[in-house]
């Protein structure tokens, strides 16, 4: 249990940062998987517009600190090669 009062006061402060955080991530997941949804369905125009929505999410996501640069970079890479390759 923390005895100071820094120590009490980062609790709280750790609390409230991963409660934005979790937030953070769980809005680049929704902005991912919708992508993935257009591209299940084989719609092309709908995937390359949900990219294009995505890519500005994860970008904030690695400048908030919630996700790392290469691994943004990664994701982004795999879903546009997957856009690219519908017909």
């Amino acid at each position: 249990m923390a005895n100071t009062p820094q120590a009490k006061k980062r609790i709280r402060r750790n609390a409230r940062r991963a409660e934005i955080n979790g937030t953070r991530v769980s809005r680049i997941r929704t902005f991912v998987k919708k992508v993935e949804s257009a591209l299940e369905a084989g719609d092309k125009a709908a995937a390359a517009a949900a990219l294009a929505a995505a890519q500005p999410e994860m970008a904030r996501g690695v400048s908030k600190g919630v996700l790392h640069k290469n691994t943004a970079s990664r994701k982004f890479a795999r879903l546009n090669k997957r856009v690219e390759a519908l017909a």
